[in-house]
Protein backbone atom coordinates (compact mmCIF):
# COMPACT_ATOMS: atom_id res chain seq x y z
CA UNK A 1 0.00 0.00 0.00
CA UNK A 2 2.86 2.29 0.61
CA UNK A 3 4.20 1.98 -2.53
CA UNK A 4 1.12 3.07 -4.00
CA UNK A 5 0.29 6.04 -1.63
CA UNK A 6 3.67 7.57 -0.96
CA UNK A 7 3.91 8.96 -4.44
CA UNK A 8 0.27 10.20 -4.74
CA UNK A 9 0.00 11.98 -2.10
CA UNK A 10 3.11 13.58 -2.60
CA UNK A 11 2.30 14.46 -5.89
CA UNK A 12 -1.60 15.84 -4.17
CA UNK A 13 0.67 18.24 -1.86
CA UNK A 14 3.60 18.60 -2.95
CA UNK A 15 4.74 22.30 -3.76
CA UNK A 16 6.72 21.45 -6.46
CA UNK A 17 6.31 18.27 -8.95
CA UNK A 18 9.92 16.78 -8.09
CA UNK A 19 8.75 16.77 -4.67
CA UNK A 20 6.69 14.04 -5.72
CA UNK A 21 8.30 11.14 -4.07
CA UNK A 22 9.89 13.22 -1.03
CA UNK A 23 7.05 11.50 1.07
CA UNK A 24 8.75 8.06 0.26
CA UNK A 25 12.47 9.39 0.30
CA UNK A 26 11.78 10.74 4.10
CA UNK A 27 10.41 7.07 4.94
CA UNK A 28 13.91 5.27 3.40
CA UNK A 29 16.03 8.07 5.12
CA UNK A 30 14.45 7.31 8.61
CA UNK A 31 15.46 3.79 8.06
CA UNK A 32 19.24 4.87 8.07
CA UNK A 33 18.75 6.53 11.22
CA UNK A 34 16.77 3.65 12.72
CA UNK A 35 18.35 0.33 11.28
CA UNK A 36 21.23 -0.38 13.22
CA UNK A 37 19.46 1.21 16.61
CA UNK A 38 16.50 -1.39 15.92
CA UNK A 39 18.95 -4.05 15.31
CA UNK A 40 21.08 -3.77 18.59
CA UNK A 41 17.64 -3.15 20.27
CA UNK A 42 16.59 -6.16 19.21
CA UNK A 43 19.71 -7.82 20.30
CA UNK A 44 19.30 -6.39 23.85
CA UNK A 45 15.59 -7.40 23.87
CA UNK A 46 14.45 -9.44 21.98
CA UNK A 47 12.57 -9.41 18.29
CA UNK A 48 9.41 -8.91 20.01
CA UNK A 49 9.55 -6.06 21.38
CA UNK A 50 11.23 -4.78 18.37
CA UNK A 51 8.56 -6.06 16.06
CA UNK A 52 5.72 -4.37 18.30
CA UNK A 53 7.69 -1.06 18.51
CA UNK A 54 7.31 -1.80 14.74
CA UNK A 55 3.31 -2.16 14.81
CA UNK A 56 3.62 1.22 17.22
CA UNK A 57 5.11 3.19 14.85
CA UNK A 58 3.14 1.94 11.88
CA UNK A 59 -0.73 2.71 13.56
CA UNK A 60 1.26 6.18 15.37
CA UNK A 61 2.57 7.05 11.17
CA UNK A 62 -0.54 6.55 9.10
CA UNK A 63 -2.63 8.36 11.47
CA UNK A 64 -0.32 11.09 11.22
CA UNK A 65 -0.64 10.88 7.65
CA UNK A 66 -4.61 11.05 7.84
CA UNK A 67 -4.35 14.28 9.63
CA UNK A 68 -2.01 16.16 7.44
CA UNK A 69 -3.84 15.29 4.34
CA UNK A 70 -6.86 16.40 6.13
CA UNK A 71 -5.24 20.15 6.60
CA UNK A 72 -3.21 19.53 3.57
CA UNK A 73 0.67 19.53 5.01
CA UNK A 74 2.76 18.47 2.86
CA UNK A 75 5.50 19.48 5.94
CA UNK A 76 3.21 16.82 8.15
CA UNK A 77 3.34 14.07 5.49
CA UNK A 78 6.84 13.97 5.07
CA UNK A 79 7.39 13.57 8.55
CA UNK A 80 4.57 10.96 9.05
CA UNK A 81 6.31 9.02 6.40
CA UNK A 82 9.36 8.78 8.87
CA UNK A 83 7.83 6.87 11.62
CA UNK A 84 6.46 4.68 8.54
CA UNK A 85 9.80 3.88 7.67
CA UNK A 86 10.74 3.01 11.10
CA UNK A 87 7.93 0.64 11.28
CA UNK A 88 8.92 -0.83 8.17
CA UNK A 89 12.84 -1.33 9.16
CA UNK A 90 11.81 -2.84 12.04
CA UNK A 91 9.58 -5.58 9.63
CA UNK A 92 12.49 -6.48 7.61
CA UNK A 93 14.27 -8.35 10.42
CA UNK A 94 11.52 -10.78 10.20
CA UNK A 95 13.89 -12.16 7.28
CA UNK A 96 16.79 -12.70 10.02
CA UNK A 97 14.19 -13.83 12.65
CA UNK A 98 13.52 -17.04 10.44
CA UNK A 99 16.72 -17.41 9.80
CA UNK A 100 17.96 -17.63 13.18
CA UNK A 101 14.96 -20.07 14.40
CA UNK A 102 15.98 -22.98 12.14
CA UNK A 103 18.63 -25.08 11.40
CA UNK A 104 22.20 -23.74 9.31
CA UNK A 105 20.94 -25.79 6.29
CA UNK A 106 17.37 -24.73 6.22
CA UNK A 107 18.00 -21.05 6.67
CA UNK A 108 17.78 -20.36 2.77
CA UNK A 109 14.20 -21.69 2.44
CA UNK A 110 13.57 -19.77 5.70
CA UNK A 111 14.39 -16.20 4.57
CA UNK A 112 13.18 -17.45 0.94
CA UNK A 113 9.72 -18.46 2.59
CA UNK A 114 9.40 -15.34 5.46
CA UNK A 115 9.42 -12.91 2.03
CA UNK A 116 7.18 -14.83 0.04
CA UNK A 117 4.50 -14.25 2.64
CA UNK A 118 4.09 -10.60 1.46
CA UNK A 119 2.71 -12.47 -1.49
CA UNK A 120 -0.67 -11.73 0.93
CA UNK A 121 0.48 -7.85 0.37
CA UNK A 122 0.79 -7.75 -3.12
CA UNK A 123 -2.83 -9.42 -3.24
CA UNK A 124 -4.47 -8.06 -0.19
CA UNK A 125 -2.95 -4.45 -0.49
CA UNK A 126 -3.94 -3.46 -3.81
CA UNK A 127 -7.97 -4.52 -2.77
CA UNK A 128 -7.70 -2.63 0.40
CA UNK A 129 -6.09 0.15 -1.45
CA UNK A 130 -8.91 0.19 -3.84
CA UNK A 131 -11.44 -0.28 -0.95
CA UNK A 132 -10.50 2.57 1.45
CA UNK A 133 -9.05 5.29 -0.39
CA UNK A 134 -12.51 7.33 -0.69
CA UNK A 135 -14.32 6.16 2.72
CA UNK A 136 -12.80 9.36 4.31
CA UNK A 137 -14.03 11.69 1.01
CA UNK A 138 -13.77 14.58 0.36
CA UNK A 139 -10.12 14.21 1.69
CA UNK A 140 -8.38 12.32 -1.07
CA UNK A 141 -6.02 8.41 -0.14
CA UNK A 142 -7.01 9.47 3.81
CA UNK A 143 -9.15 6.36 3.97
CA UNK A 144 -6.50 4.19 2.64
CA UNK A 145 -3.98 5.63 5.37
CA UNK A 146 -6.50 4.85 7.89
CA UNK A 147 -6.77 1.55 6.93
CA UNK A 148 -3.30 0.85 7.37
CA UNK A 149 -3.41 1.86 10.75
CA UNK A 150 -5.42 -0.75 11.66
CA UNK A 151 -3.29 -3.26 10.03
CA UNK A 152 -0.65 -2.13 12.50
CA UNK A 153 -3.21 -3.11 15.53
CA UNK A 154 -3.63 -6.24 13.79
CA UNK A 155 -0.30 -7.25 13.02
CA UNK A 156 0.47 -6.66 16.84
CA UNK A 157 -1.60 -9.61 17.86
CA UNK A 158 0.42 -12.93 16.32
CA UNK A 159 3.87 -10.88 17.66
CA UNK A 160 2.54 -10.78 21.16
CA UNK A 161 2.67 -14.95 20.93
CA UNK A 162 5.93 -14.67 19.22
CA UNK A 163 8.95 -16.63 21.49
CA UNK A 164 12.59 -16.56 20.65
CA UNK A 165 15.61 -16.92 22.51
CA UNK A 166 17.64 -13.87 22.77
CA UNK A 167 21.39 -13.53 21.11
CA UNK A 168 23.67 -13.61 24.19
CA UNK A 169 25.71 -10.65 23.12
CA UNK A 170 26.24 -7.94 25.84
CA UNK A 171 26.36 -4.20 25.89
CA UNK A 172 30.41 -5.31 26.32
CA UNK A 173 30.36 -7.35 23.90
CA UNK A 174 28.61 -5.28 21.35
CA UNK A 175 31.02 -2.07 21.72
CA UNK A 176 34.19 -4.42 21.79
CA UNK A 177 33.85 -5.22 17.77
CA UNK A 178 33.13 -2.50 15.23
CA UNK A 179 31.98 -3.00 11.40
CA UNK A 180 35.44 -2.49 10.39
CA UNK A 181 37.02 -4.94 11.96
CA UNK A 182 34.38 -7.24 11.33
CA UNK A 183 34.52 -6.55 7.36
CA UNK A 184 38.60 -7.33 7.87
CA UNK A 185 38.14 -10.23 9.12
CA UNK A 186 35.88 -11.31 6.35
CA UNK A 187 35.23 -9.03 3.53
CA UNK A 188 32.45 -11.78 1.69
CA UNK A 189 30.54 -9.72 3.66
CA UNK A 190 30.60 -6.37 1.95
CA UNK A 191 30.18 -8.19 -1.10
CA UNK A 192 26.57 -10.14 0.52
CA UNK A 193 25.52 -6.40 1.51
CA UNK A 194 26.63 -4.85 -2.19
CA UNK A 195 24.22 -7.06 -3.72
CA UNK A 196 21.33 -6.97 -1.66
CA UNK A 197 22.02 -3.20 -1.86
CA UNK A 198 22.47 -3.15 -5.34
CA UNK A 199 19.28 -5.34 -6.09
CA UNK A 200 17.15 -2.99 -4.05
CA UNK A 201 18.12 0.48 -5.32
CA UNK A 202 17.48 -0.66 -9.08
CA UNK A 203 14.05 -1.84 -7.78
CA UNK A 204 13.46 1.44 -5.74
CA UNK A 205 14.92 3.52 -8.47
CA UNK A 206 12.32 1.85 -11.52
CA UNK A 207 9.41 1.15 -9.01
CA UNK A 208 8.88 4.40 -7.26
CA UNK A 209 7.78 7.05 -10.34
CA UNK A 210 5.81 4.05 -11.91
CA UNK A 211 2.13 5.27 -10.26
CA UNK A 212 3.24 8.62 -11.61
CA UNK A 213 4.87 7.66 -15.57
CA UNK A 214 1.87 5.39 -15.92
CA UNK A 215 -0.30 8.20 -14.79
CA UNK A 216 1.42 10.61 -16.87
CA UNK A 217 0.77 8.23 -19.87
CA UNK A 218 -3.07 8.68 -19.67
CA UNK A 219 -3.58 5.42 -17.37
CA UNK A 220 -5.64 5.34 -14.77
CA UNK A 221 -4.65 4.87 -11.14
CA UNK A 222 -6.67 1.42 -11.15
CA UNK A 223 -4.39 0.13 -13.38
CA UNK A 224 -1.36 1.43 -12.24
CA UNK A 225 -2.40 -0.33 -8.40
CA UNK A 226 -3.00 -3.37 -11.00
CA UNK A 227 0.89 -3.25 -12.00
CA UNK A 228 2.01 -2.71 -8.63
CA UNK A 229 0.13 -5.36 -7.82
CA UNK A 230 1.57 -7.96 -9.88
CA UNK A 231 5.32 -6.11 -9.30
CA UNK A 232 4.91 -6.93 -5.40
CA UNK A 233 3.89 -10.33 -6.42
CA UNK A 234 6.59 -11.40 -8.76
CA UNK A 235 9.16 -9.55 -5.64
CA UNK A 236 7.95 -12.14 -2.98
CA UNK A 237 6.09 -15.49 -5.04
CA UNK A 238 9.52 -16.47 -5.75
CA UNK A 239 10.47 -16.91 -2.39
CA UNK A 240 8.68 -20.41 -2.42
CA UNK A 241 11.57 -21.67 -4.81
CA UNK A 242 14.38 -19.33 -3.98
CA UNK A 243 16.10 -20.79 -0.89
CA UNK A 244 16.03 -24.01 -2.64
CA UNK A 245 17.85 -22.60 -6.03
CA UNK A 246 20.22 -21.20 -3.95
CA UNK A 247 20.85 -24.38 -1.90
CA UNK A 248 21.22 -26.15 -5.10
CA UNK A 249 23.32 -23.55 -7.48
CA UNK A 250 24.97 -21.37 -4.13
CA UNK A 251 23.55 -17.45 -4.01
CA UNK A 252 26.12 -16.15 -5.97
CA UNK A 253 25.02 -17.84 -9.33
CA UNK A 254 21.53 -16.73 -7.92
CA UNK A 255 22.34 -13.64 -7.62
CA UNK A 256 24.07 -13.29 -10.85
CA UNK A 257 20.65 -14.31 -12.62
CA UNK A 258 18.59 -11.09 -10.21
CA UNK A 259 20.93 -8.83 -11.52
CA UNK A 260 20.12 -9.91 -15.17
CA UNK A 261 16.92 -10.08 -14.39
CA UNK A 262 16.91 -6.00 -13.44
CA UNK A 263 18.74 -5.06 -16.28
CA UNK A 264 16.17 -6.99 -18.62
CA UNK A 265 14.09 -4.88 -16.81
CA UNK A 266 15.24 -1.36 -17.58
CA UNK A 267 15.39 -2.74 -21.59
CA UNK A 268 11.40 -3.32 -21.50
CA UNK A 269 10.88 -0.36 -19.45
CA UNK A 270 12.62 1.42 -22.53
CA UNK A 271 11.28 -0.12 -25.53
CA UNK A 272 7.40 1.25 -25.29
CA UNK A 273 4.89 3.16 -22.91
CA UNK A 274 2.70 0.67 -23.58
CA UNK A 275 0.70 -0.97 -20.83
CA UNK A 276 1.91 -4.48 -21.56
CA UNK A 277 5.23 -2.89 -21.29
CA UNK A 278 5.18 -1.75 -17.70
CA UNK A 279 3.17 -5.38 -16.19
CA UNK A 280 6.85 -6.97 -17.35
CA UNK A 281 8.73 -4.70 -16.71
CA UNK A 282 8.02 -4.38 -13.54
CA UNK A 283 7.29 -7.84 -13.09
CA UNK A 284 10.58 -9.08 -14.33
CA UNK A 285 12.18 -6.10 -12.10
CA UNK A 286 10.36 -7.89 -8.26
CA UNK A 287 11.52 -11.16 -10.05
CA UNK A 288 15.39 -10.04 -10.22
CA UNK A 289 15.27 -8.29 -6.65
CA UNK A 290 14.42 -11.10 -5.13
CA UNK A 291 16.88 -13.01 -6.42
CA UNK A 292 19.23 -10.69 -5.57
CA UNK A 293 17.76 -9.83 -2.40
CA UNK A 294 17.52 -13.08 -0.75
CA UNK A 295 21.17 -14.21 -2.02
CA UNK A 296 22.41 -11.66 -0.05
CA UNK A 297 20.70 -11.82 2.59
CA UNK A 298 21.49 -15.40 2.99
CA UNK A 299 25.06 -14.56 1.88
CA UNK A 300 25.41 -12.52 5.08
CA UNK A 301 23.25 -15.07 7.34
CA UNK A 302 26.09 -17.97 6.65
CA UNK A 303 28.74 -15.37 7.40
CA UNK A 304 28.26 -13.99 10.63
CA UNK A 305 28.18 -15.47 13.98
CA UNK A 306 26.20 -14.77 17.11
CA UNK A 307 27.88 -12.06 18.70
CA UNK A 308 28.52 -10.02 14.93
CA UNK A 309 24.83 -10.26 13.76
CA UNK A 310 23.01 -7.06 15.68
CA UNK A 311 25.93 -4.72 14.60
CA UNK A 312 26.13 -5.89 11.15
CA UNK A 313 22.76 -6.82 10.66
CA UNK A 314 21.64 -2.88 11.39
CA UNK A 315 24.55 -1.68 8.94
CA UNK A 316 23.61 -3.87 6.38
CA UNK A 317 19.63 -2.10 6.81
CA UNK A 318 21.62 1.05 7.26
CA UNK A 319 23.07 0.54 3.37
CA UNK A 320 19.82 -0.65 2.25
CA UNK A 321 18.43 1.87 3.49
CA UNK A 322 20.61 4.62 1.90
CA UNK A 323 21.01 2.64 -1.50
CA UNK A 324 16.82 3.34 -1.28
CA UNK A 325 16.42 6.46 -0.03
CA UNK A 326 19.11 7.71 -2.36
CA UNK A 327 17.27 5.78 -5.25
CA UNK A 328 13.79 6.93 -4.85
CA UNK A 329 15.01 10.68 -4.29
CA UNK A 330 16.87 10.39 -7.99
CA UNK A 331 13.88 8.90 -9.21
CA UNK A 332 11.66 11.96 -8.45
CA UNK A 333 14.39 14.36 -10.11
CA UNK A 334 15.11 11.95 -12.87
CA UNK A 335 11.51 11.35 -14.16
CA UNK A 336 10.97 15.17 -13.68
CA UNK A 337 13.88 16.09 -16.09
CA UNK A 338 14.28 13.60 -18.42
CA UNK A 339 10.93 11.49 -17.98
CA UNK A 340 10.44 7.44 -17.90
CA UNK A 341 12.23 5.94 -20.53
CA UNK A 342 15.69 8.29 -19.97
CA UNK A 343 15.43 6.97 -16.06
CA UNK A 344 15.36 3.88 -17.51
CA UNK A 345 17.60 3.95 -20.13
CA UNK A 346 19.97 5.05 -17.39
CA UNK A 347 19.23 2.72 -15.20
CA UNK A 348 20.14 -0.32 -17.38
CA UNK A 349 24.09 0.77 -17.79
CA UNK A 350 24.65 2.19 -14.33
CA UNK A 351 23.41 -1.14 -13.43
CA UNK A 352 26.08 -3.23 -15.39
CA UNK A 353 28.86 -1.19 -14.13
CA UNK A 354 28.22 -1.57 -10.41
CA UNK A 355 27.49 -5.35 -10.97
CA UNK A 356 31.06 -5.81 -12.64
CA UNK A 357 32.73 -3.75 -9.82
CA UNK A 358 30.83 -6.46 -7.22
CA UNK A 359 31.44 -9.80 -8.65
CA UNK A 360 35.49 -8.24 -9.68
CA UNK A 361 35.39 -7.99 -5.69
CA UNK A 362 33.92 -11.32 -4.91
CA UNK A 363 36.57 -12.96 -7.17
CA UNK A 364 39.50 -11.20 -5.19
CA UNK A 365 37.83 -12.06 -2.32
CA UNK A 366 37.75 -16.00 -3.31
CA UNK A 367 41.69 -15.89 -4.44
CA UNK A 368 42.49 -14.16 -1.10
CA UNK A 369 40.78 -16.64 0.48
CA UNK A 370 42.28 -20.03 -1.29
Amino acid sequence: MLIILGGLAGAWLAPQSWLATAPPSAQMIAGIAVASPISLFMGRFGRRAGFLLGAVALTFGAILVVLALHIQSFVLLCLAHVALGAALICVNYFRFAASEAVAEEHRPQAISFTLASGLIAALIGPELFSWSKDVLAPTPLAGAYAAMSVLGILGAVPVLCLKMQKTQTTRSQQDSISVREILARNPRIAVAIGVAALSQAMMVLLMTPTPLAMIGCGFMDDQAADVIRWHVVAMFAPGFFTGSLIKRFGPERIAAIGIALLLFSALVAVARLELLNFYVALIVLGGGWNFGFVSGTHMLQSTLSDQERPLIQGANDTILAISSSTASLLSGALYAGIGWVGLAGLAGPVLLILSLVLFRINNRTKEYAS
